[in-house]
């Protein structure tokens, strides 16, 4: 039944593209509640004090994790330790690399590099591609044709669906990207988004993430044990990306393509304090789709200040889940183009009135029970 649907074009240099720049979808205005300047710079203010915190219990949990994996090693107690690393390792720096990548995570430029770079590592994003990559994702934000880091199509892969749990194909995917870049190849879709200055110091960190990994498989055949490979590189990014790619599907996935308000392409979900301190907030990931530059600390204070504007924010991670798969469900048994439509609130800045959705896919939608 799923052979009958077709699944629209999502490639950067296709049909798709060229129809989003037509029906003026490119580079356009999105609805953004109006606060007072004043509020705004409140909220965007930098600071070093709070991600200092995050980043040193984070990293201090990381090293004790790997510490005990290394001194259990041999033992069945090694199987936990490496669980709790590959949760820091490859779930945990997702969204240090998010934050880091907007510049918001530290005041302190250096700071961000640093954490920028690590996690970029950890979670096996080159560094320069994914800067330019996520910058089109916030230009363009589930404009088909023209974000880059849409999850999941219409209706979904589901073998890519279910193996992104494991993160092997963005482990395959970015093995490829490393590959061409290596030998200074540029890909035609990376070409749509990342300008021509980049591309000397993305071809240089491919190099030395190449030298990495060799040097850390080197370690592994001289002491004759997995163990390194388990702790640095493509692996515990791998086992440890099913709580990140669980928490990320819930940001987009299920809701409307090709509008320009992000109330009706991003959710908000109340999250416990250690989801949040794991998922640097952007459980409030409709609020940072308003503001980025607002740093992920002050995002539950900017939530406060736009609730009323927003729909009704999701009360758990369960529920969104629920309503991403009673989608998936309709779009690949009934309707491929099937989306959750979100109520706009009646009155305020943020009425439907106010004329933020522009143009939208053609589809039959309709709400998830």
């Amino acid at each position: 039944m799923i052979g009958r649907f077709k699944t629209r074009d999502y490639g950067l240099t296709g049909p798709s593209s060229r129809l989003a720049e037509e029906r003026g979808l490119v580079n356009a205005d999105w609805y953004r509640p109006d606060l007072p300047r004043e509020v705004i710079k409140d909220l965007t203010a930098r600071r070093d004090g709070p991600a200092i915190r995050d980043t040193a219990i984070w990293l201090a949990a990381l090293l004790a994790a790997g510490g005990a994996a290394w001194a259990s090693w041999g033992t069945w107690w090694t199987v936990p330790c490496l669980i709790v690393y590959g949760l820091l390792y490859g779930s945990v720096n997702d969204a240090r690399w998010h934050e880091a990548g907007h510049g918001t995570a530290f005041r302190t430029r250096w700071m961000n590099d640093a954490l920028y770079q690590l996690s970029s590592f950890a979670t096996l994003r080159e560094p320069e591609i994914w800067r330019w990559s996520h910058a089109r994702h916030h230009t363009d934000t589930i404009i088909v044709g023209r974000d880059p880091e849409i999850v999941a199509m219409r209706p979904p892969e589901m073998v890519r669906f279910l193996l992104s749990f494991l993160g092997i194909p963005h482990a395959i995917a970015s093995a490829r990207g490393v590959a061409r870049h290596v030998f200074g190849i540029r890909g035609e879709a990376e070409r749509t988004f990342i300008p021509e200055h980049a591309w000397p110091s993305i071809f240089r960190t491919a190099r030395i993430w190449v030298v990495i990994h060799l040097a850390v498989i080197g370690t592994a055949v001289w002491t004759g044990s997995i163990l390194p490979v388990l702790l640095v590189g493509p692996l515990p990014t791998m086992y440890g990306a099913w709580l990140a790619y669980t928490l990320g599907v819930t940001q987009h996935v299920g809701l409307a393509e090709d509008v320009l308000d992000h109330r009706l392409n991003a959710r908000t979900i109340r999250m416990n304090p250690v989801l949040r301190f794991i998922y640097w907030n952007m459980n409030y990931h409709l609020e940072h789709h308003l503001y980025p530059m607002v740093p992920y600390h002050r995002l539950p204070d900017l939530h406060g200040i736009i609730k009323d504007d927003l729909p009704p924010i999701y009360p758990s991670t369960f529920a969104a889940w629920r309503e991403i798969i009673g989608a998936i469900r309709i779009q690949l048994r009934e309707d491929p183009e099937f989306y959750v439509e979100r109520q706009l609130p009646e009155t305020g800045v943020g009425a439907p009135s106010a004329g933020a959705v522009r143009e939208r896919t053609p589809a039959v939608s309709g709400t998830v029970s």
